[in-house]
């Protein structure tokens, strides 16, 4: 077992303090849509003490084809300790997510975690917003679960290049999500027509925070939006890693606190920071 002692930095007890190695039987690896994966997995009940945002860091099988050497980050999609599951939605894009996509059902996987600290939800937050495209939405899918146990309004505009590569809709309004649909296909996902949609929102129903995830034009509008209306928000950042521990100082990005850029681990005092903070790219 490995313990994810709580830095300072983070600054949020609810993060995850434990992380574990753990062997898990693959149940599913099927197709989602033309560009992405889903592999679900049976997992030990005590690594999925989870928290919307973390992540695992993913032992890709050695194949003839494919021989990858360190172990790939991955957003968790979903989990569930009464059913002992555990899912991340996937695009083959590399050796690695190549290796996962030859897993079978019944064969075991070897994952590392809960690592990172998730998004949050304050009690004064009632009212959210999930702007998100592509397999960023699959880095929300776990906050609309947790916004459903809550009981919070949840808002959730899913972007993407056409109606057929967008990902999560119907999991979101499953969990009583109201769901927005931009695509690149209709014009509809510009960012004049995210700005007019969200203020729109703002204007009629009222919006507390706002989450994203990965996006530099979404993250560049949310923080206009957010400052102009004083909003606050969150968003969950993509980076390279090697351990996944905060040792290795692989995953640092700068980010701007109190007037100076400071310098932070993605994997450990992240991957989900203050949507104000981050640095666009």
């Amino acid at each position: 077992m490995i313990h994810q002692d709580m830095d300072p930095a983070s600054a949020r007890p609810e993060a995850g303090l434990k992380a574990f190695e753990a062997l898990c039987t693959v149940k599913s690896n099927t197709s989602a849509n033309d560009d992405y994966r889903l592999l679900v997995l049976e997992a030990p009940k005590h690594i999925l003490n989870c928290q919307p945002g973390q992540f695992f860091h993913l032992l890709c099988p050695v194949t003839d084809q494919q021989q990858p050497y360190l172990r790939r980050p991955m957003s968790i999609y979903r989990f569930d300790a009464d059913k002992g599951e555990l899912a991340f939605l996937y695009k083959v894009a590399g050796e690695g997510t190549a290796a996962m996509a030859t897993l079978k059902p019944g064969e075991l996987f070897n994952v590392l975690g809960p690592l990172g600290v998730g998004y949050t939800i304050k009690p004064e937050w009632q009212n959210l917003l999930l702007v998100a495209r592509g397999v960023g939405l699959a880095t929300l899918a776990p906050l609309a679960q947790e916004a459903a146990r809550l009981g919070r309004k949840l808002t959730a505009i899913c972007s993407a290049r056409s109606e057929a590569a967008l990902l999560s809709t119907e999991h979101f309004r499953s969990l009583g999500a109201q769901v927005i649909s931009v695509t690149d296909e209709d014009g509809s996902s510009s960012v004049e027509n995210l700005q007019t949609l969200i203020e729109g929102l703002i204007g009629s129903q009222g919006v507390d925070a706002f989450y994203t995830c990965g996006s530099n034009r979404l993250l560049k509008l949310l923080q206009e939006l957010g400052a102009k209306h004083n909003i606050p928000g969150e968003i969950a950042l993509e980076q390279q890693m090697a351990c996944g521990l905060g040792m290795c100082q692989c995953c640092v990005r700068p980010f701007s606190q109190n007037g100076e850029v400071v310098h932070l681990r993605v994997c450990k005092e992240g991957p989900v920071f203050d949507l104000q903070e981050a640095m666009g790219w």
